[in-house]
């Protein structure tokens, strides 16, 4: 079987400044192809990378908010980001992840709860060079940042639940 040769050329235009401009794209075709297909393809999966999407309370509202986001994988558990693109910003979903605690991954067609973990200290720097490695973009990003301090979250598949 020939390897499919999209995740490779993705990270490496994830590493070149010009692609972060694509944002304005980007997100409103992931919205669309997540609509078409019922959530279970976005922009990600097309590339061949690991996406998933993330639904969380809004920390104010309570609405849910669904956003698609690539991660790294950590075994059965996922690392995810707040790059924002690149943005100077944290993104707002990582601002609602941090109060909620817990959300909801659907991934490969499945939905899930998850225990959401935001790794600081001295975890941070290991999850930060896990995340580098698989995703190089990271660095360039956090560069355009202007240096912001990504969010890092764990994400830990939570057990389904007995009662019923």
């Amino acid at each position: 079987m020939v390897p499919n040769p999209l995740p490779r050329l993705a990270r490496r235009l994830a590493q070149q400044r010009w692609v972060m401009r694509c944002a304005p794209v980007v997100l409103p075709l992931e919205r669309l192809i997540r609509r078409a297909t019922g959530g279970r393809i976005g922009v990600l999966d097309v590339a061949g990378l690991p996406s998933i999407e993330v639904t969380v309370a809004g920390r104010k509202t309570g609405i849910p908010r669904t956003t698609s986001l690539l991660y790294v994988p950590l075994g059965e558990d996922f690392l995810i980001l707040g790059s924002n693109w690149g943005g100077p910003d944290h993104p707002a979903w990582s601002v609602n992840l941090r109060a909620a605690g817990a959300a909801t991954v659907r991934h490969k067609g499945e939905q899930f709860r998850v225990a959401v973990r935001e790794i600081t200290g001295v975890d941070r720097k290991h999850a930060w060079d896990l995340a580098v490695e698989f995703w190089p973009g990271y660095e360039m990003e956090y560069e355009l940042s202007g240096g912001r301090l990504f969010r890092i979250f764990e994400l830990r598949r939570l057990p389904r639940s007995t009662v019923g």
